[in-house]
């Protein structure tokens, strides 16, 4: 396998450990289109939301000018996420459907 492009794992499941009990975590992710591209205020902002307790990924893509976020469903909700990006100071928009 040393010619091999891409090595594929299975997934692992995610957990949160709460009182000592495993429990499964869903995650999710929304797609947002912007306006105004974020300066480093903003990046540094948008930084900070992975601490925030279900925040996984966030990805920009400038040519799109599209945000996507994973986040956990168990404790997100769509327009909670983009309330924390709007927070952040990023000109998040409507939400892309994703097909």
């Amino acid at each position: 396998m040393d010619d091999v492009l891409y090595w594929i794992q299975p997934a692992t499941r995610a957990t949160c450990i709460v009182a000592g009990k495993d429990y499964p975590m869903t995650y999710l992710e929304v797609v947002f289109r912007y306006g105004a591209t974020p300066g480093e205020t903003e990046l540094r902002a948008v930084d900070g939301m992975r601490e925030v307790y279900g925040i996984q990924r966030v990805d920009f893509n400038s040519q799109e000018r599209t945000v996507r976020v994973r986040f956990d469903a168990s404790r997100l909700k769509a327009d909670t996420v983009s309330r924390l990006l709007r927070q952040a100071g990023v000109d998040a928009r409507e939400q892309v459907a994703l097909a």
